[in-house]
């Protein structure tokens, strides 16, 4: 497989996973939304779609109760677990984040117990540039590597809104990504070098940066959601709704830079 590996959110329309497993995209990933909801059979076909054409599922519950989490993943079978909740990167929110951490590492140990085929991949937040503090996140979201990694196959790196505990500032309440802005790859790339586990670079990669961003960072993959969507008449992206010449343009120029370091 060419790297970096392109990972491309958020789908649920089998004839867009179709479309996007035909041109090339290594990873297709998808949310379940609600607790309740998620028996979704545009999801389950996804998912087949995926596995019929060689390219990666992955899924995102975006809830984490243990009971939860076990009947979704026993329910679709996908190649990928991905949980993306927001782990404040600066210090001044460490004692909540640690205390989050200890439930989702239990609940990461109860994926692998009973899913031992299934890749965890856990979200990290990275503040945008600027931020002032780059040291101290720096030292930080190591200290969420070493947690994180004897229960994760990989991590990926998305955008973090707000202060230092701001954690409802996401569009997600609780929840880290589709912001569609950039994170700090100054930071993303020290984290690169030093994580044990493959990095995934995300946070408002489109077509326009992402060739930059893969000879800034280096890392293992690529995430594209928002930018990559259809928007509307005012310019909104469109969740759940991929432009795929946008998706066309992403994947050519994140292949190119692959070439460009010889990966």
């Amino acid at each position: 497989m060419p790297l970096p590996v392109v990972q491309i959110y958020e789908v649920q329309d089998p004839l867009q996973a179709e479309a996007l497993a035909a041109m090339g995209v290594d990873r297709i990933g998808s949310v379940i939304l609600h607790r309740r909801r998620w028996r979704l059979t545009g999801i389950e076909e996804t998912i087949r779609i995926c596995r019929r054409r060689g390219a990666s599922a992955s899924l995102i519950p975006l809830f984490r109760d243990r009971e939860g989490v076990l009947a979704v993943l026993d329910h679709y079978r996908p190649h990928i677990v991905h949980f993306c909740e927001a782990l404040s990167p600066f210090p001044d929110g460490r004692d909540e984040a640690l205390r989050l951490c200890d439930d989702l590492l239990e609940l990461q140990m109860a994926v692998r117990t009973f899913f031992p085929d299934i890749r965890i991949c856990r979200s990290l937040s990275l503040p945008r540039p600027g931020s002032g503090r780059e040291e101290e996140v720096l030292g930080q979201i190591l200290e969420y590597l070493r947690l994180f990694a004897p229960l994760s196959d990989e991590f990926l790196l998305d955008t973090y809104l707000g202060g230092f505990t701001d954690g409802d500032s996401q569009p997600v309440t609780g929840f880290v990504g589709i912001t569609g802005e950039t994170l700090d790859w100054e930071i993303a790339a020290r984290l690169v070098a030093a994580s044990p586990r493959p990095v995934i670079l995300a946070g408002g990669l489109s077509a326009d940066n992402v060739f930059a961003a893969v000879m800034k960072v280096r890392p293992y993959g690529v995430d594209s959601c928002t930018r990559t969507n259809a928007v509307d008449e005012g310019g909104t992206p469109i969740r759940f709704r991929k432009d795929l010449e946008k998706v066309r343009r992403f994947l050519a120029a994140a292949r190119r830079a692959g070439e460009a370091l010889g990966l």
